[in-house]
């Protein structure tokens, strides 16, 4: 172990500190070699393809006419697309005809933002209302309580009120 240590010291100090800088700079592809400079562009990132209803419908419509077997896989690879995408469009393609069946509600389109708006203005005046009955409530109460003080009502003639 000890022989092997010494070996390796011994061969780095072999090495002069000009030969090593020199391979260095080789090995990095310095200013001194006369390798090409990769080229600094970008490289764009890769976009989802986008098919137009046009394409698509071009597409299904070649794949419901095959009739031989393998012909829609080389559809499939002709056209660069997955199996799963054209049985995704199948059922968007049947879910719309079923949908154009349907028909369409006449008349205007309930805005859901503007109804909840009106529920909270409505909730919110009507609890104005009830905060100021509740205030009148109190001071009729005030009123009553003071009154039967000042006819000098006993608490037993008074009505059992739990004290808050």
């Amino acid at each position: 172990m000890q022989n092997r240590k010494q070996q390796i010291i011994d061969s780095a100090d072999i090495i002069a500190p000009e030969d090593a800088t020199q391979g260095a700079r080789r090995a990095t592809g310095g200013a001194s070699s006369g390798a090409a400079r990769p080229n600094p562009e970008v490289v764009p990132m890769a976009r989802r393809r986008k098919f137009s209803a046009a394409e698509r419908h071009r597409i299904l419509t070649q794949a419901d006419n095959c009739s031989n077997s393998g012909d829609v896989g080389a559809l499939l690879r002709r056209e660069g697309i997955y199996s799963s995408q054209l049985a995704t469009w199948r059922k968007q393609r049947k879910t719309s005809e079923l949908s154009m069946l349907a028909g369409k509600k006449s008349g205007p389109k309930i805005d859901t933002g503007a109804a909840d708006a009106r529920l909270v203005l409505q909730l919110t005046r009507e609890n104005a209302r009830l905060r100021d009955k509740l205030a009148k409530a109190d001071i009729i109460i005030d009123v009553q309580k003071k009154l039967s003080i000042l006819l000098g009502l006993t608490s037993a003639d008074a009505p059992d009120e739990p004290t808050s």
